[in-house]
């Protein structure tokens, strides 16, 4: 009885890549640059805005692996979850500072018009 007939027989990749196709790891084209954003992901996560690094650090990691298309689209990603990671991080304490600012003013002139009210003179016949 032959020890090897119970297992299948081997198959060979049919579309294996020759040598000259296959993607070196780790090679970027030199005049190509592929924007991941990392530097401002890591400023947002200061404001616990986590996915921004991951779309970057992804973008990072196929930009290694020579994969520029998919670290293209994952930097666009990321690029866009920066700006509106911004845009939040900003515009709530804007607001806030735009609210406080037009109720010290308003606060301010309706206690102006209040003491010019409390200061006005009576004379005695205004009783009569």
């Amino acid at each position: 009885m032959e020890s090897s007939s119970w297992l299948p027989p081997r198959r060979h990749r049919v579309n294996s890549p020759t040598p000259e196709k296959r993607v070196r790891r780790g090679a970027c084209k030199p005049g190509i640059a592929v924007p991941d954003h990392i530097v401002w992901s890591l400023f947002n996560t200061i404001f616990l805005n986590w996915c921004c690094l991951a779309f970057s650090v992804r973008a990072r990691d196929q930009k290694v692996a020579g994969d520029l298309e998919a670290a293209r689209r994952l930097g666009s990603k990321a690029k866009c979850y920066n700006i509106l990671a911004v845009m939040w991080a900003l515009v709530p304490p804007l607001l806030l500072l735009a609210l406080v600012v037009t109720g010290a003013l308003h606060l301010s002139r309706l206690a102006k018009d209040s003491a010019a009210f409390f200061s006005a003179k009576f004379d005695d016949s205004d009783y009569d």
